[in-house]
């Protein structure tokens, strides 16, 4: 998130929003949107950033059929007004339309995301309880320390539950993230070893070198497929220096394969005789040899 505070710190201490700026306009939109907030404490949000998390695909047009024209401006005639300069960095233009808060409420309540509706809904809540009761308020937050200067408050459930719910979302993302790059490292050093160990000579002259074996292989007519390939490719240099110790968990995980498909691997290379099993180590490793 690329944030620029021009609020000068003595008046920035005098005001403390009810609710963090950030998680209200995340629990909004989805994303942490960049922002600027003048000395009198108004927030402004590159147009062109809320549009595109709330998926609309014109900036010029959704400005002027949904936000209100105070709503909206260029970011030199906002920051003129406080006598500001335009913030370092290539991401902000003197061009660059920029949307005020209430703006950006209108956009999201125009917003046919689903991800937008816990927070509408929170807004026909707030507007009819005014009209009802004539004031609408935030509970005082018993558990949470009073900034300096001004009051914490409970932030309305509608809107915890949308940060909660964005943040999981975000962090299942990260983990299959994560899984797919895990597997990537998992095959690239795989391949990696595979590369080197087909480069090295056989320890004993007598026997084929790794790349030579799989050669032989070949021509007894084995069906190799690319599953059958990763996992002879990975015994073949243990078997050249006499026996391969490989577990099936070990060779599915340094191919990335599913125990299954590394079990019918290991029945293909043995029915065709590329190698013959006997017996298994003293702690239950299968080992492999040449027949």
């Amino acid at each position: 998130m690329y944030e620029q505070n021009n609020t000068p710190p003595s008046r920035t201490a005098a005001r403390q929003d009810a609710i963090d700026i950030s998680d209200f306009v995340y629990a909004a939109t989805g994303a942490r949107v960049r922002r600027l907030t003048m000395p009198d404490g108004t927030h402004w949000f590159p147009a062109v950033d809320v549009c595109k998390n709330l998926g609309y695909a014109h900036v010029g047009s959704t400005l002027r059929n949904i936000a209100d024209a105070a709503n909206f401006d260029s970011v030199e005639s906002v920051l003129q007004k406080h006598t500001l300069g335009i913030p370092a960095g290539r991401e902000w233009r003197r061009d660059m339309n920029v949307v005020n808060l209430q703006g950006l409420i209108l956009m999201v309540n125009a917003c046919t995301k689903p991800e937008a509706q816990p927070f509408k809904r929170w807004v026909s809540q707030v507007i009819a309880t005014i009209q009802q009761e004539g004031s609408y308020s935030l509970e005082p937050a018993p558990v949470q320390p009073a900034p300096a200067g001004g009051t914490a408050y409970v932030m309305p459930k509608q809107v915890v539950d949308a940060i909660v719910r964005l943040e999981e979302r975000g962090t299942r993302t990260n983990d299959v993230l994560g899984q797919i790059l895990d597997t990537q490292r998992i095959m690239a050093d795989l391949l990696r070893d595979i590369s080197e160990s087909l480069r090295a000579p056989a320890v004993d002259a007598s026997k084929p070198t790794p790349r030579e074996l799989l050669a032989t292989w070949k021509t007894r007519n084995l069906v190799v497929t690319e599953d059958v390939h990763a996992v002879a490719a990975l015994l073949a240099p243990a078997l050249t220096r006499g026996e391969a110790r490989y577990r099936v968990e070990e060779i599915a995980t340094r191919t990335g394969l599913p125990h299954e498909r590394v079990h019918d691997c290991l029945r293909m290379l043995l029915k065709r005789g590329c190698v013959r099993q006997t017996g298994c180590a003293p702690d239950g490793t299968p080992v492999y040899v040449l027949p």
